[in-house]
C-alpha cells in the first residue's frame, strides 16, 4: 500500500509516544537494561528522522503534482454507528493534533488490556473501547488526507 499523509502522521505520532515512554523508562532503569533502552532510543530517533523526511517529501510531491494518495478503508467489522465520530476537524493541524491524542488514548487502552490482574470480562470491555478508538483513529487519518486534498485544490484555483 502506498502511504498517505494520514498514515505517515499516524506513524509519527506513535513514534513520539514510544519516545515519551522510552524516556520515562530510561529515567527509572540502571545498568544493562538502561543500555538496551538507550540503544532502542538511537534506533527510534533514526526512524523518526527518516519518517519526518518522508512526510516533507510527501507534502512537496503532493503540492507539485496537485494529487494526494488515498487509501480508502474497507473495514467491515465495525458497527456503522462507530464510524465518522471524530467531530468537526477543519484544518490539517487540528487533524494531526486529534490523531496524536487518539493514538495516545489507544496506547493507554492497550496497556490496560495487557494487565494480568484483571478479569477476562474487564479485558473484553477494554477491547470494545479499543475497537471504537481505533475506528476514530482510522477516520482521522482519512480526514487528514481529505483536508490535504482540499488545500491542494484551493491552491490550484
Amino acid at each position: 500500500m502506498a502511504e498517505t499523509l494520514g498514515s505517515l502522521i499516524d506513524k509519527l505520532s506513535i513514534k513520539s509516544i514510544r519516545e515519551f515512554y522510552l524516556g520515562r523508562m530510561l529515567r527509572s532503569k540502571k545498568g544493562a537494561s538502561r543500555q538496551h533502552l538507550q540503544d532502542k532510543r538511537v534506533i527510534l530517533k533514526r526512524q523518526k528522522k527518516a519518517l519526518l523526511a518522508e512526510i516533507e517529501q510527501f507534502i512537496q510531491t503532493a503540492h507539485q503534482t496537485g494529487t494526494v494518495l488515498k487509501d480508502e478503508k474497507l473495514k467491515l467489522y465495525n458497527k456503522p454507528e462507530q464510524m465518522n465520530r471524530i467531530g468537526k476537524i477543519s484544518s490539517l493541524s487540528r487533524g494531526i493534533d486529534a490523531l496524536t491524542k487518539k493514538n495516545f488514548e489507544l496506547w493507554q487502552l492497550e496497556d490496560e488490556a495487557r494487565k494480568e490482574d484483571v478479569s477476562l470480562a474487564s479485558i473484553g470491555r477494554v477491547k470494545r473501547k479499543i475497537d471504537a478508538v481505533n475506528q476514530q483513529r482510522n477516520d482521522l487519518m482519512d480526514r487528514i488526507d481529505q483536508l490535504l486534498e482540499a488545500e491542494l485544490k484551493k491552491k490550484k484555483r
